[in-house]
């Protein structure tokens, strides 16, 4: 069984829990006893709290205590993380056919592949969480796009992570779409106009603990309106999650609760011909085998 752990939110406020298999949620909070007191009111309380205490999440989740379940309809699922406490880190340019594609609209026969990973980060009120909506931005970008990306949650603090340490570091998998406003990203010459418009980060539904996922080499897609756009594997990464971690943490200081979302692969909508850029209706669906699928639709006048 995989282990689903949730944000949920219902008359009594966010919290912590576990996403069982048929549905209903298991209150980690109505559970805080011996190694879980104190240490489950949220899920970054729940990332601080160490290996043990996930380890105690997923043995009640094989047997939830019947009082600490919550029927699924009296609870609504956020992102994972809400509120990230710092930006969340990305990766442009990381599948080599989604440079390709890129450099096929701008009439370049075949760029050079990056030698480095090209970070920029979203600011962390772009975050929405599954089923929420995505705002058009009409009259702000006339190029809104999708980008199902593999996130990796933080778990332990590092500085100067060797590769071959890197996913001891990863607290678990998440999928994010890198909702992006395509002329603002090339108008202003670098990505974070483009990419932090409001609402422009839905993450979840769920994190996957680490060791219950090979992110190293799983199947990632995205829908739009039921037609695939996007599909590929994480194998397909110019730099892996572990080179990821290596070179962001040189001389920068990763810690528990960081969200590092790892670069999209070919299939976006500004690529194509003619260009499909999402507006107002449109449901996009992005999927991550062995994680699940994050679904949320655009509107206008949000």
């Amino acid at each position: 069984m995989t282990t689903k752990l949730v944000t949920f939110e219902d008359g009594k406020g966010q919290r912590a829990g576990v996403l069982l298999d048929d549905g209903r949620v298991l209150d980690l909070a109505a559970v805080a006893i011996g190694t879980l007191a104190g240490q489950t009111g949220d899920m970054l309380s729940l990332i601080e709290a160490g290996p043990a205490v996930l380890a105690a999440a997923r043995a009640l989740a094989a047997e939830p205590p019947p009082a600490a379940v919550l029927d699924a309809g009296a609870v609504r699922l956020l992102a994972p993380i809400p509120r990230p406490r710092r930006n969340v880190f990305c990766v442009g340019r990381n599948y080599m056919d989604h440079v390709a594609e890129g450099d096929r609209t701008r009439g370049i026969e075949k760029s050079e592949l990056p030698k480095y990973p090209q970070f920029f980060t979203k600011a962390p009120e772009c975050v929405i969480g599954p089923e929420e909506t995505i705002p058009d931005h009409a009259g702000v970008t006339q190029w809104l796009d999708y980008e199902v990306e593999l996130a990796a949650v933080i778990g332990r603090e590092g500085r100067d992570i060797p590769a071959d340490r890197a996913l001891d570091h990863v607290f678990g998998w998440t999928v994010a779409n890198d909702v992006t406003g395509r002329d603002l990203q090339r108008r202003h010459g670098q990505w974070f106009k483009g990419k932090s418009l409001d609402r422009s980060c839905p993450l979840g539904p769920w994190i996957v603990p680490a060791a219950e996922l090979d992110a190293l080499d799983t199947g990632i897609r995205c829908r739009v309106n039921g037609e695939i756009r996007q599909e590929s594997r994480t194998s397909k990464m110019i730099f892996d999650v572990r080179e990821i971690i290596r070179q962001l943490s040189m001389g920068f200081t990763l810690r528990p609760g960081d969200v590092v979302i790892t670069g999209t692969p070919e299939g976006v909508g500004y690529a194509m011909q003619p260009p499909q850029t999402l507006k107002d209706g449109d449901a996009v669906e992005c999927e991550i085998d062995g994680i699940g699928t994050l679904r949320n639709a655009v509107r206008a006048g949000l």
